[in-house]
């Protein structure tokens, strides 16, 4: 009772909660902005940097979403065709959302950056977290509420009550993977290979800092920032969010009780009050920002799941549903939690002091002890993953419930306080701007310092993001590979099964896990190619722009950006095609059970790169910020050359290829979901 006064709705229309709750959250996004926009935005010079970067991110992401529109609309007739109206309505508002949350986060970070640094040089430090905070906690709060709002929605209208389009929900994360795809890697794409042009020509040939106003490639790397860590990130988790709901929505589908409404309604209902959670954590943020930056955002990290697993607890028991599946929830909130700490260790921990010690013997060994640990960083995530697998499963048939549907509440129980999650890796791209803002400008050492411990800090939340992205990817997949298989199994019985005995199945694994290779190969040859062309550019200027090197006269940067944007948005269209195409392919053509076995190769090649890559190129970057401190050497030194190297290979690893296995994943098994009830058992070649 007292949790119905709670919500103030009646049983009969519950299903209104998460889109009504997701406005109220779109409504506290745009309070939280109002609030980064009531801070000045600096003087006349510090102003024009941050038009250029917002006009930069501006411009790319519209120029994208030109692209985005026409492959969406050619997935949208082929749903129309195929799959009925409703799919392809769901896939319009899934790929809106996915888009809006990417482009609010972006124009909200744009703006934030500029006023952090200027936060920094008149109120100190806790004014300018507060700043960056609040520029990520849009991006966080938006991803949330939009989710709700799009994805609630087309609950209430084809799902509740005996709805009989409930199929229709998972083209909503088929239009959202596909823009998540995109974004991470036309944005991936654009950053680094601005990035690398920048460090490699600035730091190593000509010897200047890290954002220095005379690069012509530091707007371009600071506009890739927005666009690839913000926008791309945000469509990257907005993804795995709804994937997990959707996909556990599906599983429970399938399940014939008296609870099956119930345990459909559970995962819309577990991230609304996960909404209100993250929002609470956003308060405590904020409330203990003015003491230690460090300690705030761990405190909004870790209360958050707290409060949200007792709320979670409320729920459950309002819902008339088993304890164990609250156990199922907790079990994918700590697992994500843990991740993250996992993650954390291994880029800002002891084997980053050992990667930059091993560059006093120059950038070879840099390269050998950041790709061991790596792979070393692979193992324990990869054991924090199968244990919720198992634990999740258990309960759930221990309380007479699919055990798969376990796996699919773990995840949206890791992914339901993905407010605070974002708006705390967001935070991180927002201080990174502000500390290249606050060098191009010379606002001061005292300046540079402040926003080079918030950037600090944030290379760590980054780290922390992307490990747990990688998690909820992983069971988000796994609950969507889940739910075709259990569709598919619907429609043929016991004639379908993913047998290791099976031929097929075995095909089709080898089919799946050459294809996180084959992506990655195709990003990091994008990066390297887009930054060959943005190396030639800044040499060039640097010869024959007289006075850049004095500081007498301006870089051409609307040409780097031109550059990177160009290259972003030619070198896109192959991984997504890829990823949307492979299942049809081998569905059709070897048939339904080939397909789940590609869905398992992918799933294991995935996790496992994803991770790799991440932490590879995590720990490379914070050994050259260790020896830029001044230790080993400092900057100038050998050592520092060396470990630049490693940093330059890690780039591409942790913000190009290695978060495009993500959505790689996601998008394979949604699509392969979307289109189960197509599909032949034996495809036309075998």
């Amino acid at each position: 009772m007292l949790l119905s006064k709670f919500l103030g709705l009646h049983c009969m229309n519950i299903a209104l909660f998460p889109p009504l709750l997701g406005v109220l959250g779109m409504i506290a996004a745009f309070v939280v902005y109002l609030l980064v926009m009531r801070y000045p935005d600096g003087e006349d010079k510090v102003k024009k940097i941050g038009d250029q970067i917002h006009a930069g991110a501006l411009a790319f992401m519209k120029t994208e979403y030109k692209y985005l529109t026409v492959f969406i609309v050619v997935l949208v007739i082929l749903s129309q065709i195929f799959l009925g109206t409703e799919t392809a309505i769901a896939v319009v508002v899934g790929a809106a959302c996915s888009s809006l949350a990417g482009f609010i986060g972006m124009y909200a970070a744009t703006k934030a950056n500029v006023r952090t640094a200027t936060a920094a040089q008149k109120d100190g430090a806790a004014a300018a977290l507060s700043v960056s905070f609040y520029g990520g906690s849009v991006m966080g709060l938006c991803v949330a509420s939009l989710g709700l709002i799009g994805l609630g929605g087309l609950y209430y209208f084809y799902a509740f009550n005996g709805g009989l389009h409930v199929h229709a929900l998972e083209g909503f994360g088929m239009g959202a993977s596909v823009v998540a795809l995109f974004s991470r890697v036309g944005g991936g794409i654009f950053t680094k290979s601005a990035d690398v042009g920048a460090d490699l020509v600035g730091k190593i040939e000509v010897g200047i800092p890290e954002d220095d106003p005379r690069n012509p490639g530091v707007i371009a790397d600071n506009v890739g920032d927005n666009v690839g860590d913000v926008a791309g990130m945000g469509s990257d988790i907005f993804e795995s969010y709804c994937g997990s709901m959707i996909a556990t929505i599906a599983i429970a589908y399938t399940i014939q009780s008296a609870d099956s409404a119930n345990l459909m309604m559970l995962p819309l209902a577990l991230a609304s009050v996960g909404l209100i959670a993250s929002i609470m954590g956003i308060f405590i943020v904020k409330l203990a920002s003015a003491k230690e930056p460090a300690s705030a955002l761990r405190s909004g990290t870790l209360l958050a799941p707290v409060i949200f697993v007792v709320m979670a607890y409320f729920l459950i028991q309002h819902m008339s549903l088993p304890l164990e599946v609250l156990y199922c929830v907790i079990s994918g909130a700590v697992g994500g939690v843990l991740i993250g700490l996992i993650t954390e260790y291994y880029t800002g921990g002891n084997p980053v002091k050992k990667i930059a010690e091993s560059g006093e013997t120059g950038a070879a060994t840099v390269m050998i002890s950041g790709l061991a640990v790596g792979m070393q960083s692979v193992v324990i995530p990869i054991i924090i993953l199968a244990t919720i697998i198992l634990v999740s499963t258990s309960l759930a048939s221990s309380a007479g419930i699919t055990g798969v549907y376990g796996v699919g509440i773990a995840a949206v129980g890791m992914l339901s306080t993905v407010g605070i999650t974002m708006a705390i890796d967001a935070y991180g791209p927002v201080a990174d701007n502000a500390g290249g803002i606050a060098e191009m400008s010379g606002m001061g050492k005292e300046v540079r310092d402040i926003t080079d411990s918030l950037d600090e800090l944030g290379n760590t939340t980054a780290a922390i993001g992307k490990g747990f992205a990688i998690g909820a990817a992983a069971l988000a997949a796994l609950a969507i590979i889940s739910a075709y298989s259990a569709q598919v199994s619907l429609k043929f019985g016991d004639a379908f099964s993913l047998s290791l005995t099976d031929p097929m199945v075995l095909v089709g694994m080898f089919i799946g896990i050459c294809i996180p290779f084959l992506i990655s190969s195709i990003t990091m040859t994008a990066v390297g190619d887009a930054a060959f062309e943005m190396i030639n550019e800044i040499r060039r200027q640097f010869r024959e722009i007289p006075g850049l090197m004095e500081g007498t006269a301006d870089p051409d940067s609307e040409k780097c950006v031109q550059i990177a944007t160009e290259a972003a948005l030619k070198k896109m269209m192959l991984p997504g095609v890829i990823a949307v195409a492979m299942p049809a392919v081998v569905g059709f053509g070897l048939g339904a059970i080939a397909l789940g076995g590609m869905l398992a190769g992918g799933l294991l090649g995935c996790v496992a790169l994803a991770l790799f890559m991440a932490n590879a190129g995590g720990a490379w970057d914070n050994a050259k910020k260790y020896v830029e401190k001044g230790n080993l050497g400092g900057k100038g030194s050998d050592t520092h050359s060396a470990v630049v190297v490693g940093d330059t290979v890690g780039d591409p690893f942790k913000d190009t290829s290695g978060p495009a296995m993500n959505i790689l994943i996601n998008v394979m098994a949604m699509v392969s979901l979307v289109i189960s009830s197509l599909l032949p058992l034996n495809g036309i070649f075998f």
